[in-house]
């Protein structure tokens, strides 16, 4: 695929991605009225699920135009791993992170919109921004969210590799991608908001400010960390596949 047409799925599947798991968390996950929570809502688990979800169908609706990764930890991991082109990294991630400011500025938008909603309030409830210490949701040190920020990508990227290898059942990939994304945020949601992907975090700190941008750096380094170590991890268990050459690659194979 030409690089432009590549670029223009990467935008939608990030802005896809922010919109519906950030928007799950701001919009469905406590329902206010009046500025009271009424008990309604989705909760960590439906906020779990909305990411895992948008994943699994960006994968399925633009993966086998730019490779789907919607996340600039995974291209720059892939490359690393020479799996994809170092030459699209920087295109890639700059479209990845205008996807999520735009997303997240719709958002902010259409969250603004509730009766007795301010700009202060919005910031003040975090706008599922990512954080650590006393803007971690359980109240988790530094240490603690850059641990499992980085296992958590790395095992994100294992079964990237994994699922999209050759050697894989066909056709299965974007269901265990956005199956383990979900598992990734049953896990550290109240450890750090959940990130594991740069842009997710960059677009919704963007509005927030403060702290959320004093923080955002341990959410470029942990999730690229975690990514590069997942990625080699996986190549040093797997080796080069020789099968399967010539025959038609994986539609979900992340190498664009």
């Amino acid at each position: 695929m030409p690089l432009g047409r590549r670029l223009i799925a990467e935008f939608l599947g990030t802005y896809v991605l922010v919109f519906g798991g950030c928007g799950s968390a701001v919009l469905a996950a406590n329902f206010l009225k009046d500025g009271q929570q009424t008990g309604l809502g989705i909760g960590f688990l439906g906020v779990s699920l909305a990411f895992g979800l948008t994943v699994l169908v960006m994968v399925y609706g633009v993966g086998h135009i730019s490779g789907g990764h919607f996340n600039p930890a995974i291209s720059i991991a892939l490359a690393a791993v020479k799996r994809f082109e170092w030459k699209d990294v920087a295109p890639y991630v700059g479209v990845q992170l205008v996807g999520a400011a735009l997303a997240s500025a719709t958002l902010w938008v259409i969250a603004l919109g509730q009766k007795g909603q301010t700009s202060n309030l919005l910031k003040a409830s975090g706008f599922a921004t990512n954080g650590y210490a006393k803007h971690s949701p359980g109240n988790y040190n530094l240490a603690a969210c850059l641990v499992i920020e980085v296992v958590l990508t790395a095992v994100f990227l294992i079964v990237i590799m994994g699922a999209t290898d050759k050697r894989a059942p066909k056709g299965f990939a974007g269901i265990a991608i956005g199956l383990t994304l979900t598992l990734i945020h049953l896990i550290s949601i109240p450890v750090t908001n959940t990130s594991v992907n740069p842009a997710r975090s960059t677009g919704p700190a963007l509005f927030v400010g403060g702290d959320a941008l004093s923080q955002l750096w341990l959410f470029w380094l942990a999730p690229i960390v975690g990514g590069l170590i997942g990625a080699f991890v996986y190549q040093l268990m797997a080796g080069d596949s020789k099968e399967g050459e010539g025959e038609e690659p994986e539609a979900l194979a992340y190498d664009a």
